[in-house]
């Protein structure tokens, strides 16, 4: 979190770091365990955890079953509005990553930070991390568009009605807007999370540095700060969720033009 001469040094907590003071080389490639890897580790963790807790299956569902069932059903009811009937093969899917990513970015919140030589990671900062979702989802697309539709994927990028002589134009256009999808999908999450993280650093900063300058700059600069770091905090929190759900729903979108081709 600090940095050199006592100031905020925001960028600190994206760095990827080796665990343990090791590395291993694999195929002349070092190989480590990292703090993004121990974060990604206890993210599928605690998603393990809360679904053995709420998969007891009781008649009169407790609270931690009816979370469960609630976000399951909140995912089954977005797949059956977007895709249909045919996208209940899919939910488990988009399931899992609707909350690898939703637990990812809570986990990144926590503030561990009041403990010596801990900070929080979150690993959707990074995009090497979003940028394989995306294309895991982007690649599943394109295997069942062409397994369900075989060669005639292609005329998702002609709409329907388009002049002859407009073809080859629109054509190539859908077909660019379509391949950037899955840049688009990784970066729109990549960009929040960074985003929102830094702004909450530098608050700190301002808060921290303000109370060491005296009173008087207390009151000016980190009293001001700290309110605002709140707010931003809570809005970052909304984010997470937002960010979570905006992926899963385009994802299940995406699905729809792979299965649902006309």
């Amino acid at each position: 979190m600090a940095a050199e001469g006592g100031k905020i040094d925001p960028m600190h907590q994206f760095m990827i770091e080796p665990l343990f003071g090791r590395t291993w080389e694999i195929a002349g490639y070092n190989i480590a365990f990292t703090n993004s890897a121990l974060f990604m580790v206890v993210t599928l963790g605690l998603i393990w955890l809360f679904m053995l807790g709420g998969m007891k299956r009781e008649l009169v569902p407790g609270r931690w079953q009816a979370a469960v069932e609630g976000f399951s059903g909140f995912i089954t009811n977005m797949m059956h509005a977007n895709i249909g009937p045919k996208g209940k093969a899919f939910t488990p899917y988009v399931f899992s990553l609707f909350m690898f990513i939703l637990v990812a970015n809570l986990v990144g919140m926590l503030p561990l930070g009041i403990v010596p030589g801990l900070h929080a990671f979150t690993v959707t900062s990074h995009l090497t991390v979003t940028g394989v979702l995306a294309i895991l989802s982007f690649s599943i697309v394109l295997v069942v568009g062409f397994a369900k539709h075989g060669l005639h994927f292609f005329s998702l990028f002609i709409p329907h009605g388009t002049p002859v002589p407009m073809v080859p134009l629109i054509f190539l256009i859908e077909l660019f807007s379509f391949l950037i999808r899955p840049f688009s999908l990784g970066l729109r999450l990549f960009v929040a999370m960074t985003a929102g993280h830094i702004l909450m650093k530098v608050l700190a900063g301002f808060v921290i540095n303000g109370m060491n300058a005296g009173a008087v700059t207390v009151a000016i600069v980190s009293i001001p700060s700290f309110v605002l770091m709140v707010g931003i905090t809570l809005l970052e929190l909304l984010v997470c969720a937002i960010q979570a759900y905006v992926f899963a729903l385009l994802t299940s979108l995406y699905l729809n033009d792979a299965i649902n081709l006309h």
